[in-house]
């Protein structure tokens, strides 16, 4: 049975409530766990303690963005793969 979840939103808001989610997601990641979500759907997420970080940003025909993304591996998700060092033997 898969547990995958999905989060997904977009809508038009001011800079100050866009800061104020950015601060929301700060305190996520300091705490070690952020919830996400609208008036339809909630998704919880536990973070890791590494985790990858793509930050974008770019001009182009007069449109500015700003991308900003950070993908982990589940805690709580059972370890596929090896885990342990390889070893060589000559």
């Amino acid at each position: 049975m898969s547990t995958d979840k999905r989060f997904s939103h977009e809508s038009l808001q001011d800079a100050k409530t866009i800061k104020t989610l950015l601060s929301a997601l700060s305190k996520g990641f300091a705490k070690g766990e952020m919830s996400l979500g609208d008036d339809d759907e909630t998704l919880v997420l536990q973070t890791a303690d590494l985790m990858t970080l793509r930050l974008k940003g770019e001009r182009v025909d007069g449109r500015c963005t700003v991308s900003l993304r950070v993908s982990w591996t589940d805690p709580d998700a059972p370890q596929t793969g090896k885990t342990g060092a390889p070893r060589i033997d000559s």
